[in-house]
């Protein structure tokens, strides 16, 4: 270590301690770094973080699904340096200024012509929450009555907010506060591996064998509601924490009938799915149907800042053009909603896409992953592989027949993050589920080398647990 790196090093040698003393971490037990230091990161550079000592660490869930182009972009950065120099915050209620214009613009070309009202705010729970708002009041500004109920899965999640935690289908996350949400309409996940509707018609190489039944589940509730449905909200194609479930796109197709029958909103949460994460530039494009409401946050902005818009259709704002006097107008904002320099990062991410042709690199590295992953299925307590675009997950279970889950007193998923830093990798799970959310410029070498790792990690957790 270089004399530099060593004083560098004594200076924060405290941070740590203080850390323990002072912080309280999100989703994280404290009690379990009593005895241990959370992963100090110093720096980052790619798809790489680098602690104190300089080891690096693969980034495998993309810094919480965020980190588009990797860390860094010098093209991102040079965005932000540009506008810090001109503009760093105005509040957007009544003046506005390049970025945003810029932004939507830019983003109105990537989606369908119904997409065409952009409103900001500053993270994924507030991009949901904006089109809960916006849906509901949509039906009390057209004076129609009783729409007042949201439907959504069981093991979705859109939030921690109340309102989107009121949609959220992951106990855990809900955990004592069941009695501050509203009560909402939850229907089975089309789950898989874990078939709501009783089909055991799955296998983890062949997938699906089945007629979609799990959305024969959706439809009925649905109906049995159809006029008191608000909207329905749903994570297109790939559910994240609740498991990072898979699902059929035919599923997004039957629901955009259903919602168009019974005259509800479709909302869209493509918080982790949007910007290429599922090869696509938004997941709905694979099923070729659009939603009235589409909320994006985490990589607008390549993960370099917080940012989020929910775009909605000039149908839905014209309910609330109107004159001030008759109580239209959509109360709610943030303060730093469409933000300078935030709108400068998500420019920077949208030049990438362009300069770099991110999209038309994908397709040979989304194929090389999904086949690659299916031999995670030789290592001991994978029971399900399951996957789309950059993202893969390995389900552990104890016993593979039955698809038992493992007891949850023997925290496998903490043991294969534990032993993954070992191996230089960052393996937060969900739960037994230990998935890549991997960020757009992973090699397919670095793919390659990434699942031997991840591979070699669970094997080990898995004679350590006795299995």
């Amino acid at each position: 270590m270089s004399k530099d790196a060593s004083t560098r090093n004594m200076d924060i040698r405290h941070l740590p301690e203080t850390d323990r003393e002072l912080i309280w971490h999100p989703y994280t037990q404290m009690k379990d770094f009593e005895a241990m230091s959370l992963l100090f990161v110093d720096r980052a550079r790619g798809v790489y973080l680098y602690d104190l000592d300089g080891k690096r660490y693969f980034d495998t869930i993309s810094s919480w699904w965020c980190i588009t182009h990797g860390h860094n972009h010098p093209v991102i950065m040079e965005r932000i340096r540009r506008q810090l120099e001109r503009l760093d915050q105005v509040h957007f209620a009544g003046t506005t200024h390049r970025g945003p214009i810029e932004l939507a613009r830019r983003l109105k070309a990537l989606l369908p012509g119904r997409l065409s009202k952009f409103f900001f705010s500053d993270n994924g729970s507030t991009a949901v929450e904006v089109a809960l708002k916006m849906s509901f009041q949509y039906w009390k500004n057209l004076a129609v009555d009783g729409r007042e109920l949201f439907v959504s899965l069981e093991r979705g999640y859109h939030g921690d907010t109340l309102g989107t935690m009121s949609l959220g289908g992951v106990p855990a996350f809900e955990g004592p506060f069941s009695k501050l949400t509203f009560d909402s309409l939850r229907v089975p996940a089309p789950y898989c591996y874990r078939c709501p509707a009783g089909q055991e018609r799955y296998d983890p190489v062949l997938g699906r064998r089945c007629n979609l039944e799990c959305f024969d589940i959706l439809e009925r509730n649905v109906r049995q509601h159809a006029r008191k449905v608000c909207a329905v909200v749903v994570e297109p194609l790939l559910m994240g924490a609740g498991g990072m479930v898979v699902y059929p796109e035919e599923y997004l197709v039957r629901l955009r009938g259903l919602c168009d029958r019974v005259g509800a909103h479709l909302v869209f949460d493509e918080v982790a799915t949007g910007f290429g994460r599922t090869g696509k530039m938004f997941a709905f494009e694979h099923a070729g149907v659009a939603p009235d409401f589409l909320c994006l946050s985490k990589g607008i902005t390549g993960g370099a800042l917080p940012l989020a818009v929910t775009v909605t259709s000039r149908d839905v704002f014209r309910a609330f053009y109107a004159e001030y006097t008759e109580g239209k107008t959509f109360f709610h904002g943030h303060t730093f909603t469409a933000n300078p320099i935030c709108s400068a990062a998500a420019l920077g991410s949208l030049d990438v896409f362009e300069k770099e042709k991110v999209l038309q690199s994908l397709p040979r590295k989304v194929e090389f992953l999904q086949e690659e992953k299916k031999r995670l299925l030789d290592v001991p307590l994978v029971g399900d592989v399951r996957g789309i675009g950059m993202v893969a997950a390995f389900e552990l279970v104890g016993d593979r027949k039955k698809r038992t889950p493992l007891d949850p007193g023997l925290r496998a998923g903490w043991q294969v993050y534990l032993k993954g830093l070992e191996r230089g990798l960052i393996l937060r799970p969900l739960s037994d589920v230990i998935y890549l959310f991997l960020p757009l410029c992973t090699t397919t070498e670095q793919i390659s080398r990434l699942l031997d790792r991840t591979a070699d990690t669970i094997r080990q957790v898995a004679s350590m647990i006795g299995y």
